[in-house]
């Protein structure tokens, strides 16, 4: 549901195809962590602003946090342990907020390119 809103949001502006993938991409492993880490009941919040040539998007889970971000990407035979690295590589800024009893917000930010080939539209606010 996440990725449909948000990959709607960002076409009904002319965000570029490739910008929407990466964006989508890095909200599909926050969720992703927010279900694995974020708690007994596996709920999450996802919030989406797309406004001043950017979008935010923030996944708020119940977990008890996140580990550090990893230094490089584990061995190609390891299950696990790739989704904050490849969030980073697609985003223009990752950061964690960990509030201790009531979890961890991961925020990402990406600098949005436009699809030129696209009729114009305004390139209003939106927020999900």
């Amino acid at each position: 549901m996440v990725r449909r809103v948000l990959g709607d949001a960002m076409r009904s502006l002319n965000v570029s195809e490739t910008c929407i993938s990466d964006m989508l991409l890095a909200v599909s492993e926050a969720c992703s962590n927010a279900v694995r880490h974020g708690g007994p009941a596996n709920r999450y919040e996802v919030s989406a602003a797309i406004g001043a040539g950017q979008c935010d998007v923030r996944v708020a889970d119940n977990g008890v946090g996140v580990p550090t971000m990893p230094a490089h990407f584990p061995p190609p035979d390891t299950e696990n342990g790739r989704g904050l690295l490849i969030m980073r590589s697609v985003v223009d800024e990752i950061s964690f907020g960990i509030t201790p009893g009531r979890g961890t917000t991961v925020h990402l930010r990406k600098h949005l390119a436009w699809d030129d080939g696209a009729d114009a539209r305004p390139r209003e606010l939106a927020a999900v």
